[in-house]
Parts: C-alpha cells; structure tokens; sequence
C-alpha cells in the first residue's frame, strides 16, 4: 500500500493508519503483534511502540514485516512518593515523544494494549482528535487501564467478567488476540524433536509468561527429584533473568530429561508438546493455553496489579478448566505429588482440556480491528452528514 494518504478533503477516508502501543511484557505485545497481523492482512499501515526493555526486543524477533518504534517506559511510582516529580516529568515527555510519532506517522486510531505504557500514546491521539482504544486482558482493570481508559473512545476486554468494571455500554468482549503463530501443522513428535525432548514420556511445560516467575521456578527446581524420571520430561522456559540459576539446578538432577530455555519464540510448538503445564495466569498466558486446551496448574502471581492474576485464575478455576494452588503452597513436594497425581490420572487431564479449550478466544484481532474500523465508520458517517446539511 502506498504511503500517501487519500485527499480526505470531501469525505473522511477508511481507517489507514493504525499506531498500537503494546511493550513492557509479552501480556501486552503478542497481542499487540496478532492486532497488527490482522490490521496489515485487512491492508492498514500499522505501528507498534514498544519499551525499551530487553523481553521486547526478544519478542519483535522474526517480526521483520511489522514496524516498531521504541518509546521510553513510564511506570508510575506510589503517589506519595518522592519520585513522582520525575514520574510527572517524564510522563510528558514521553507524551509529546508519542504526539510527534502519531503525526508523523499520520494516524488514524490509537490502541493501547494495556499497562502505563499504554497512557502516554493514547493521551496524545485523543489530543490529536483521534480515535483511541484501550485493551484489557484480564478479569479486572489495572489503575493504568482504567486512567487510560478515560481518554478512549472505546474499551475492548479479553474476559466477559471484566465488563461490570466499566460504565454499560462503555466495553466490548473481544478476547485477547492471539499471534499468527499461535496456529500450527506441526506434529507432537515434530514439536518434541524441535527442543530435543523424546516421545514416550509425559512432558510438562513451565512458563512464568515472557519474563519468567521466580517462585514457580524455584519450586519447580525443588520438585525434580520427586518426579519419575522413566516417565516425565521437562521443557521449562525460565525467563532471561533466571536462565542460569535454573541450568545449574536441573544440570544437578541429570536423571530428568529437560528442555531449559530463557525464551521461546515458538510457543505453539511448546504447547503441542505438553501434556500438562505449570503457568502464572497473566491474560495473554491465558488465552494460548485455552487455544490448545492444555491442562494447567495456574500458579498466579501474588503481588499483581489489583491481584488480577488471582482473579483471572479464579474464572478458570469456576469453569472448572484449571487447578490454582498459591505459591506458598508449592512447597515440601506438594507441587511434584499434583503433578505426579495429574499425570497419571488421564480422565483428569481430558476434563481440564476440553473446559480450558471452551474458554479460548474466538477470532480476537479479527474483533478487535472490527471495534476500531466500526467506530471509524459510525464517525465518518457523522462527517459526511455534517458535509451534506453544510451543502443544503
């Protein structure tokens, strides 16, 4: 599609130019990237802002078609600290670093894919006169989301349980979009030769989401020499800060067969090859889980925003597509007996799949884009209507 824009002198023109601002954790950019897939194959231009953390430049690998910009990240500190002077600062900085992005970039829409990183782009466009658009993943809002929130033409929510936090009418049930690559060919036996696992054995996968879970991780070390090394195997992504102190534990129990990565760009691979998995319950962990109906122990992180992992977990837990246990209840082998418990129970395993798999998101960025292409019409509609009583 060509750069330049359609003379928009007579009539408001269709939604062109989409800017989704999606860094600072998986749970916000993957999403953001399955937005973006679907907004390019609908024919928009498409850019993304993305943090400067380190996870965002792992994830935007292989991601060569897509346009990112990095924007510095504002998180805000409690509001009686000290540091909200340079919070406050740096806000707006990076509030004007995002206006003079949106207008070179000619936008149409802004759409925040949730967290503080989210605030700064939307506050700009909703000076610019644009359209803007919050996504909420999980059960309940963040403060980030429900500030930014404020600022948007429209709210869009990955889980139905969150529609009561906002004004009726004010929220769309989407789902939490899923990447392209979520969707796979590939065998069980292809997906367990690609990380060097071997068939036979049942494997558990270990993800703490894009940056990893210390305590599920230590829990998991703790739990290795109580699981059967004949008939389990390990694929277990540590996050980047803790890869190396996890490579020595299990370089410690060498009788489990193990799989240890800091990161994985192929997570649909990952999932075809588990037959259980131990995951926190971020809404992006979530909604891939679902999409391949594997059995999970959610383990939510206790220090969450507004304890939205608790709560999301808890909507898995009611439909009875999930098992929760607390983090400090993984202690003292309780973590390896439910594992070995789950592994061996089959009809078990087949129940959680078939609840988790009903809970999976339904053509999400395909609902998500619709949400932003149909606000788009309804106000081009209105512009064309002013154009007509101005002619009469």
């Amino acid at each position: 599609m060509s750069d330049a824009r359609p003379d928009s002198s007579n009539a408001p023109s269709s939604v062109q130019r989409l800017v989704i601002a999606c860094g600072g954790t998986g749970g916000h950019l993957f999403p953001g990237i399955a937005v973006a897939q679907e907004a390019r194959r609908r024919g928009w231009e498409t850019l993304l802002l993305i943090s400067e953390k380190q996870i965002d430049a792992l994830a935007v690998q292989g991601h060569g078609d897509l346009r990112f910009e990095k924007v510095p990240a504002v998180a805000m500190p409690h509001p009686l600290s000290l540091k909200m002077v340079r919070f406050v600062w740096k806000f707006l900085q990076t509030r004007r670093h995002c206006r003079k992005l949106l207008e070179a970039f000619e936008a149409d829409a802004v759409l925040g894919m949730g967290g503080f990183t989210s605030l700064p782009p939307v506050q700009a466009g909703r000076s610019l006169g644009l359209r803007t658009f919050v996504h909420e993943s999980n059960a309940i809002p963040g403060k980030a989301n429900r500030m930014t929130a404020k600022f948007c033409t429209g709210v869009l929510l990955g889980l139905e349980a969150c529609v009561r936090h906002f004004p009726p009418g004010r929220a769309t049930v989407t789902g939490t979009p899923l990447r392209t690559g979520m969707t796979t060919t590939a065998t069980r036996a292809e997906s367990l030769e690609f990380f060097g696992l071997k068939e036979g054995k049942k494997t558990i996968l270990v993800t703490g989401g894009s940056q990893g879970a210390r305590g599920v991780n230590r829990a998991v070390a703790e739990a290795l020499p109580l699981l059967d090394p004949k008939t389990v195997q390990m694929l277990h992504i540590t996050g980047p800060g803790e890869f190396e102190e996890l490579k020595i534990a299990y370089a410690a129990q060498p009788q489990i067969h193990a799989a240890v990565l800091p990161f994985c760009q192929r997570m649909e691979l990952a999932y075809t090859a588990a037959d259980l998995a131990v995951s926190r319950s971020g809404g992006s962990s979530l909604a891939e889980l679902s999409a391949f109906g594997l059995p999970v122990i959610l383990v939510p992180y206790p220090t969450s925003a507004e304890d939205h992992q608790r709560r999301n977990a808890e909507v898995f837990t009611n439909a009875e597509a999930a098992l929760t246990v607390e983090e400090s209840e993984l202690g003292q082998g309780r973590l390896a007996a439910l594992l070995t418990s789950l592994l061996e129970d089959n009809a078990r395993r087949a129940a959680l799949s078939d609840a988790i798999r009903k809970l999976a998101p339904d053509h999400a960025a395909a609902l998500v884009c619709d949400a932003v292409d149909l606000s788009f019409k309804f106000q081009a509609e209105r512009g064309c209507r002013k154009l007509a009583l101005k002619g009469m």
